[in-house]
């Protein structure tokens, strides 16, 4: 794993409740796709950034999906238009960060993080357990050499 810092940002979320983790990451993904091909204020289009994040919650239903706010609309991203759609200013972090290759499933990102929060764990390292993140960095037609990470937020 690694230890990551993180400058404060802004991304471009939204919450899907009630469905898969699979589920809420498509309708996630479409939601937010939606609102950088100009489903926002001034109708501009955004380029796609990576990572595509999705905060999991122990024990809840809702999953958090975001999208990083590109460097030169950080400033002043343009407001969604959509009402489940909203910017978030998240704060400066330590993150630790394990990788993982091939196609990321609900079930391997717990996987992947269960396996860092033991490392943590036996390392003495605090960090917040009740959350993780998943953050995927490749389209779904990238085939090979696919780059997944889960993040844990140094206490």
């Amino acid at each position: 794993y690694e230890l990551r810092q993180y400058e404060p940002a802004k991304w471009v979320s939204t919450v899907i409740r009630g469905e898969t983790q699979k589920e809420a990451m498509r309708q996630g993904f479409w939601k937010l796709f939606h609102y950088i091909q100009g489903k926002n204020e001034k109708e501009v289009k955004i380029d796609m950034t990576v990572p595509v994040t999705c905060l999991i919650k122990s024990g809840c239903a809702d999953f958090k999906i975001s999208f990083f706010v590109p460097f030169e609309h950080q400033d002043s991203p343009p407001q969604p238009t959509d009402s489940d759609v909203f910017i978030e200013e998240r704060k400066a972090a330590a993150i630790y960060v394990r990788s993982f290759g091939g196609f990321a499933s609900p079930e391997k990102y717990a996987e992947e993080a269960e396996v860092l929060a033991r490392i943590l764990r036996n390392r003495g390292q605090p960090f917040h357990e009740d959350f993780f993140y998943t953050a995927g960095y490749d389209s779904p037609f990238k085939l090979f050499n696919r780059h997944n990470e889960v993040w844990y937020f140094k206490k």
